[in-house]
């Protein structure tokens, strides 16, 4: 009886109970666990600037360097012409410029006649003065001037002015030789002679001339004298000297 009697083994009631070892989704049994255990295992988080961030500060960068080139800019071109107008001023109170100015001696009518295609011929001879009213600056009549008579805003007739050069406060007399035709002489022909009765026709002598100016030994860039000036005078006879009742000049200078 006693040899029947089997042996049990003591369970201790107080210690944990036995449980399976924790197993992470997805691992194979086979073997491999340890392989995807680490293939599954999430990197590391490193700490990124977001790119919302970056562009932002990039921007930033570039509009500081642009708004630089730019203040840069503007602050040289603020001190070339304040170095300009310095010099200017400064040229301007050593020298004291002054416009040449022209004035008209005398006017002859050689030809005044009608063609056969009824076009009015003009020839004027015109003896004008020029003057320099500068004590330092010296001017120099370029090629391309011209002289030119003018009747109710109608050319009559247009000549060349002479190049020649004038010192300081220098008095230069020319004669310039003017000729021209107009369409409608028949009408202007009528007006003129009408006009011619009053003893008081009004014509109008334009200026058109290119000037360079020295300033010392400095040769300045070319500019132009504009002239007008208003005449009346007593007839339009040809072959006679015609009397100047009266003569207002305006001259401007032309960049």
């Amino acid at each position: 009886m006693g040899d029947n009697q089997r042996i049990h083994p003591a369970v201790d009631v107080e210690a944990p109970p036995l449980t399976a070892p924790l197993v992470l989704r997805g691992l194979v049994a086979s073997g491999k666990g340890s392989s995807s255990l680490s293939q599954q295992q999430p990197p590391l988080s490193l700490r990124t600037i977001p790119a919302v961030m970056q562009e932002s500060k990039l921007s930033q960068t570039t509009s500081c360097c642009c708004c630089k080139c730019i203040c840069w800019t503007v602050g040289l071109l603020v001190l070339l012409l304040g170095i300009v107008g310095a010099t200017a001023g400064v040229l301007y109170l050593v020298f004291k410029p002054k416009i040449p100015n022209y004035s008209v001696d005398s006017l002859r009518i050689s030809d005044l006649r009608l063609n056969f295609d009824m076009t009015l011929y003009a020839k004027f001879d015109v003896k004008i003065t020029a003057k320099n009213p500068n004590k330092k600056i010296g001017i120099y009549h370029e090629k391309g001037g011209l002289l030119s008579v003018w009747y109710t805003n109608t050319k009559l007739c247009q000549g060349s002015i002479p190049k020649f050069h004038q010192g300081h406060q220098n008095i230069t007399k020319l004669d310039v030789s003017l000729t021209g035709q107009t369409q409608y002489g028949r009408t202007l022909m009528r007006t003129l002679q009408e006009q011619q009765q009053t003893g008081r026709i009004p014509l109008d002598l334009k200026i058109d001339a290119p000037v360079s100016i020295k300033l010392g030994r400095l040769k300045l860039r070319k500019v132009r004298i504009l002239g007008n000036c208003l005449l009346v005078v007593n007839s339009l006879s040809t072959n006679n000297l015609i009397s100047i009742k009266a003569s207002n000049c305006k001259f401007r200078l032309k960049l």
